[in-house]
């Protein structure tokens, strides 16, 4: 079942008519076996793999609580890990390193053959995983402590609104909420309505609208002009965001209307004037995760290396794993290297840069806000053309395309309308987001016929023109 789907509709007002009758501890067994329906519905062979995972962390988290022994501890902590990460590494990675191990051994003049296995990735294993490893890490730090029935973890592993494609939520700000009964009022309902009405708007009609002008160009990027392959690549950039911030809302929404408060995955990220404001603001809940379990540690590992020399390593073997977790293929490995350089570049010549340029003048101030939001927004558009490339040699066909001549009267002029019709919509979006500080500006901030006007225009760009047939998310498949 996909959100934006008419099944999806179906269960989840069913739902909604169950948990409005019943108790807590009904709706939350309730919520549970939904959550195994709805992952059922896809595949149901892999519903007993969350469930391992899950009595996975919640016996090894309940041991490591109890234990006053630090041995004892770490080897409760080192079993959760393997359960988790060794389910992840052979469902996403065991090609891709059986691959690479073959090339690794072909380099030293060992030939081998290593057959590929036919593996199925299971939906949304990144995320689930992931949001196992912080519990146990966390209890593991003493800094949270068990709560709950088993059931209950089980909710908070697969509740169904995060189930697929998060944002990744700590167990510190779900579980509780899990725990206690919920309150369901009319704010939250309205702001969970209009977080649903959002987040299908930017997959409906901006997404899917803009994989039309995206997928042929990247399909055969040789055959298109330079232009319409930049085209491709900001309407890529626009495609992304809408596809996933349209998923993380739609989480969001489907929370609130059930009470639950589900953590901000985006905030605004186009309108950032620097690279480590980007990743404060782009996919919060996956950098945020590597920053606390990943980032910090590494820093109190490589403490002994001096200056900062140990924030360059610590942050580009951060950000290459950020890469990988987008998938086993070294395209996305240096995605993550990508950024990892440019934050590396941003924190050697921020200080000096700003010393060079200060404009004193209210004018010159907004000129150079907006020239550092532009010029981030290429940055940004050109490491999403790696994101989107199937491999590096795909990669590298692009980029030649790209700087090859355009002819013009062979390039596809209606992509640049077309982009631009689908993507102005949701500039004016962030941007009232942006100015408003809030993503509720629309039904707060204005009056009510400007509201009702605004609701009806999307509604009619949406049902008018959107793409109507329930099109997958792109982070299904991470």
């Amino acid at each position: 079942m996909l959100f934006n789907s008419f099944e999806f509709a179906v269960f989840f007002l069913i739902v909604l008519g169950l948990y409005r009758v019943l108790p807590h501890r009904g709706q939350n067994i309730m919520l549970l076996v939904a959550s195994y329906v709805f992952y059922a519905s896809w595949d149901w062979r892999f519903a007993p793999l969350i469930f391992l995972c899950t009595a996975a962390s919640y016996i090894c988290a309940g041991q490591i609580f109890k234990s006053s022994n630090n041995t004892h501890r770490l080897w409760w902590l080192i079993a959760s890990l393997t359960v988790n990460l060794g389910v992840l590494g052979f469902f996403k990675y065991c090609n891709f390193f059986l691959e690479n191990l073959s090339g690794l051994l072909g380099l030293f003049g060992v030939k081998t053959a290593i057959p590929a296995l036919s593996i199925i990735l299971p939906m949304g294993i990144s995320f689930f995983t992931f949001q196992a490893l912080s519990y146990t890490i966390d209890i593991y730090r003493r800094t949270l402590k068990p709560m709950g029935t088993f059931w209950d973890f089980a909710l908070f592993k697969a509740f169904f609104p995060l189930l697929m494609a998060g944002p990744i939520e700590r167990a510190s700000h779900l579980l509780p909420q899990v725990v206690s009964p919920r309150r369901q009022d009319l704010s939250g309902f309205k702001q969970g309505g209009y977080l649903i009405f959002l987040g299908l708007f930017q997959k409906i009609f901006v997404a899917d609208n803009l994989a039309r002008i995206v997928n042929p160009v990247f399909a055969d990027p040789a055959s298109f002009q330079a232009v319409d392959i930049l085209v491709a690549i900001y309407a890529f950039t626009f495609q992304i965001f809408c596809d996933f911030a349209g998923y993380s809302n739609i989480a969001r929404g489907l929370g609130a209307v059930l009470g639950f408060r589900i953590m901000v995955n985006f905030n605004v990220p186009f309108f950032v004037t620097n690279v480590q404001e980007f990743w404060n603001r782009w996919h919060i809940s996956l950098s945020s995760w590597i920053r606390d379990y990943l980032y910090i540690p590494l820093m109190g590992t490589l403490r002994k290396i001096p200056g900062n020399a140990r924030v360059y390593i610590a942050l580009m073997i951060s950000m290459s794993l950020i890469g990988l977790w987008h998938g086993a293929s070294w395209h996305f490995v240096v995605f993550g290297m990508y950024y990892g350089a440019l934050l590396i570049l941003y924190i050697i010549i921020r200080g000096r840069f700003s010393r060079l340029i200060d404009p004193k003048s209210a004018a010159g101030q907004a000129i150079w806000f907006w020239a550092r939001v532009l010029f981030m927004f290429n940055i940004t558009a050109f490491g999403m053309m790696l994101f989107r490339a199937r491999s590096m040699a795909h990669a590298g066909t692009i980029l030649s395309s790209l700087f090859a001549f355009t002819d013009p009267s062979l390039v596809r002029w209606d992509f640049l309308s077309s982009a631009l019709g689908f993507a102005a919509p949701v500039i004016l979006l962030q941007y009232g987001e942006f100015r408003f500080k809030n993503i509720f500006f629309i039904i707060e901030k204005t009056h009510w016929a400007v509201r009702l006007a605004i609701l009806a225009l999307m509604a009619y760009m949406m049902f008018g023109w959107g793409v109507m047939t329930a099109e997958e998310f792109i982070y299904f498949q991470f």
